[in-house]
């Protein structure tokens, strides 16, 4: 429902903006009414909605059947900070909040033949408050269109993670770590408008460390044929300044 009122928003502002967005006249700021753009200001805020995926990429010990990941859209809600370096480089750190949900689905020529059909599926649940830090690089604005590209290192905290928790996969609970580190690279364009700047964007992220807490058992169906799992992702974000 959450996805269904953000895309409803996202059409009424882009139908509501149209005008302003291919007229010819450049949108400038105006300090006396503190409307237009403040790309000039030392620093910026803003802060942004939108959607997320999540995956995993596994690495295996032994090449048994790939464990399939079916993966389900999130919602991102969070705040951005703006350092201008100059007229094309900027620094910013977006912490915000992401929720994510995954499905491992494993074969069962992972189990002897005891298994029940629930032990074929684990949920992995992830609450992030995501921290990146980010070099944003823009082109010459272009009437009222600046496109750019971005990249930069992140780290999380996961709310879900249940590192710490002494039950593992025999009681039914998949456990990951609870400071995951990535690098992410995307692109965009800012649209100037009167009131604010519009920011959509596609952002990709990618695991640096293994992420998995294995099971007690050295032998575990589970987790003992996986050598290194490492999220990966794609964002879609819609930001406001």
């Amino acid at each position: 429902m959450k996805q269904v009122f953000a895309a409803i928003a996202f059409l009424l502002t882009i139908h509501s903006t149209n005008a302003q967005l291919f007229k010819k006249e450049k949108v400038t700021y105006d300090a006396n009414q503190g409307r237009g753009s403040t790309d000039n200001n030392l620093l910026r805020w803003g802060y942004f909605l939108g959607f997320n995926s999540y995956d995993f990429n596994f690495d295996y010990n032994e090449n048994l059947r790939d464990i399939y990941v079916r993966r389900s859209p999130g919602f991102n809600v969070g705040l951005i900070g703006n350092l201008r370096v100059n007229s094309f480089i900027d620094l910013r750190l977006e912490p915000g909040l992401l929720i994510t949900t995954r499905e491992l689905l494993y074969s069962r020529t992972y189990f002897d033949g005891t298994e029940r059909d629930s032990d074929l599926t684990r949920e992995v649940k992830s609450t992030y408050i995501h921290i990146p830090l980010l070099v944003k690089i823009s082109t010459k604005r272009i009437n009222n269109f600046k496109p750019f590209i971005v990249g930069g290192f992140s780290t999380a905290l996961n709310l879900s993670s249940n590192e710490t928790n002494p039950n593992d996969n025999k009681n039914g609970q998949f456990r990951t770590i609870s400071n995951p580190i990535f690098y992410e690279i995307g692109f965009g364009i800012d649209f100037y408008l009167y009131n604010f700047k519009f920011t959509p964007s596609i952002r990709g992220l990618f695991g640096i460390n293994d992420e998995l807490v294995r099971d007690t058992d050295p032998n575990s169906p589970w987790t003992s044929n996986i050598s290194n799992m490492k999220t990966r992702g794609v964002f879609i974000n819609f930001t406001f300044q």
